[in-house]
């Protein structure tokens, strides 16, 4: 009889090893795949690696694309510490590039010193205001946050869609003919776009130093605070920390609150580096939101492991994106990062479960397993 038991302590060498056994194994299931459609894993596999990490720019546009996955992945981790389930830093993602782009069309004309800031926090207060929205139903009204959270996602959707294409807002372009034919948003001006920091020939993106001092920032609050220390025993047990006073309600909203931060922060950032537009289409293609979770998830809610998880996936993204063609279609792009992030999410069942094998109760014993017992 075949059991899966949850491990009481977890291995410190089974947090190396299943990651990389987990990794390993979806390089196999992948190299599968690609040889089954006429395709040669090892040169598709070096293409990847090449044009994700090794030639040249390659690791500038990885972290670029990885900035928003750090961000998102870390508004995931804030939440997931004290078991509240935030699943909307989609949405607030989006609402964090309307108030970075709405920032910065406002501010257009004045200095890149003023201009920046300005963006920061725009995004890490609309993003924080949408998110406080279910923390709010959750701990007045006990409403389930996966779904009011989940579905707010598509209400931010479509809010941004309406802004570009369906309405004549501040963040429309209307001054051409072209523009009001082509709907479009109005592109930021130069002081508004974000800078980068060369280090040994890589641009570091600005919103990636920020996702940096984040990751810091969250691991010493919950680390070495009152608050952090608080919102972990909340999320052990909340009915200890009722008992003991901790008013839950409250940390509630202050945590989705800031898990909504972080998230609108990733989407000033994609505006302030990337985009310097609001690109309703592009930013819903992308998904971040919601690999920001796979991301939490990988790093084991680690903020630290956060930023390397996200500089990974942003290379596979990035590297992805050169394999794409009429011999390489986008949908096995997909496929092949699919499984690896299926497997490395399988491998943290090995890490927190273990397979025991149990024999059935009447099962005849082999006389060489019942051990021999000698009078002293």
């Amino acid at each position: 009889m075949i059991r899966i038991e949850r491990r009481l302590t977890e291995a410190r060498w089974l947090l190396v090893a299943v990651p990389v056994g987990s990794l390993i194994g979806a390089v196999i299931l992948s190299s599968v795949i690609l040889l089954a459609t006429g395709h040669d894993p090892l040169g598709t596999w070096q293409r990847l690696l090449d044009r994700g990490f090794l030639s040249e720019g390659a690791l500038s546009a990885t972290l670029v694309q990885a900035t928003p996955l750090l961000l998102t992945g870390l508004a995931a981790a804030a939440a997931f510490r004290m078991q509240t389930w935030n699943i909307g830093a989609e949405g607030q993602l989006y609402l964090g590039a309307v108030g970075a782009s709405g920032a910065g069309i406002a501010l257009g004309s004045q200095p890149a010193a003023l201009v920046i800031p300005a963006m920061v926090l725009a995004g890490l207060v609309t993003g924080a205001a949408w998110a406080a929205i279910p923390g709010v139903l959750r701990a007045v009204f006990r409403t389930n946050e996966i779904i009011t959270s989940l579905m707010l996602n598509y209400v931010a959707g479509l809010l941004i869609t309406y802004l570009i294409f369906d309405s004549q807002s501040y963040w429309r372009e209307l001054s051409t003919f072209t523009s009001r034919v082509f709907p479009q948003g109005k592109y930021l001006s130069a002081a508004a776009g974000w800078p980068s920091v060369q280090i040994a020939g890589i641009a570091i993106p600005f919103g990636f130093l920020l996702g940096m001092v984040a990751a810091a920032s969250l691991w010493l609050l919950y680390r070495s605070t009152r608050f952090g220390f608080e919102a972990r025993v909340i999320g052990d047990s909340r009915a200890a920390a009722h008992y003991a006073g901790i008013r839950t309600r409250r940390k509630i909203v202050a945590v989705m609150a800031l898990s909504g931060a972080f998230a609108g922060l990733g989407g000033a950032a994609e505006i302030g580096d990337f985009r310097h537009v609001l690109d309703p289409r592009g930013l819903q293609q992308a998904s971040f939101g919601y690999a920001g979770i796979v991301v939490a998830a990988l790093a084991r809610l680690n903020p630290f492991a956060v930023i390397l998880v996200a500089v990974l996936l942003g290379g596979l993204s990035n590297g992805g994106f050169s394999l794409q063609g009429a011999d390489f279609p986008a949908g096995l792009v997909g496929t092949l990062q699919g499984l690896i992030l299926f497997c490395a999410l399988a491998g943290e069942l090995l890490v927190r479960y273990r397979v025991r094998v149990q024999r059935p109760r009447g099962s005849p014993v082999h006389p060489a397993d019942v051990a021999t017992v000698r009078p002293a």
